[in-house]
């Protein structure tokens, strides 16, 4: 998380009133950092984790900024129709690719919450061989490819658009 957002701080990447979906927030470190870059950014994770999640939105971002974040659950795969098809400029994700058995869900998440406009950026160690197989699954769906690589902690992030996107930001 704290590579992705290091690189929306400094990558380039507008998110001033765009709308931001980050998947399985954790801490909601990414969720915080972009609402604080200007998105409006609906920050989602299993309910277990919710109200550590709402709590660290509340202690970390100022009182007029937090109409801004809405933390909301999200169970890949499970009740898409509770959020708006492609309605979303991102969707942010990091180190979100570990359980082998949740790719199939992820994707078809991914592909509820992408429209062709949607840039889907991801962060990630490559650790084994299930990691390289979630990056084939995903580039059987989007057109994909890294947009930077942090070497001193060994971190990937990709970018993924629906069609043969390549243009920048």
């Amino acid at each position: 998380a704290v590579v992705l957002c290091a690189y929306l701080e400094i990558g380039g990447i507008d998110l001033r009133d765009r709308s931001v979906i980050e998947l399985g927030a954790g801490t909601g470190l990414l969720g915080i950092v972009a609402t604080l870059l200007g998105a409006r950014v609906t920050i989602t994770d299993r309910a277990a984790a919710l109200e550590f999640l709402e709590s660290n939105v509340q202690a970390n971002l100022p009182s007029e900024l937090r109409p801004r974040a809405v933390v909301k659950e999200l169970t890949w795969g499970k009740d898409l129709e509770n959020f708006p098809p492609g309605a979303f400029d991102f969707i942010l994700g990091a180190d979100i690719v570990y359980l082998e058995e949740t790719f199939a869900e992820l994707l078809q998440t991914l592909e509820h919450l992408c429209s062709e406009q949607t840039v889907i950026l991801l962060s990630c160690r490559i650790r084994y061989e299930r990691d390289h197989k979630f990056l084939k699954m995903l580039r059987d769906r989007f057109s994909v490819y890294e947009l930077h690589y942090d070497s001193s902690k060994d971190i990937h992030i990709y970018k993924a658009q629906r069609g043969s996107h390549k243009d920048d930001f």
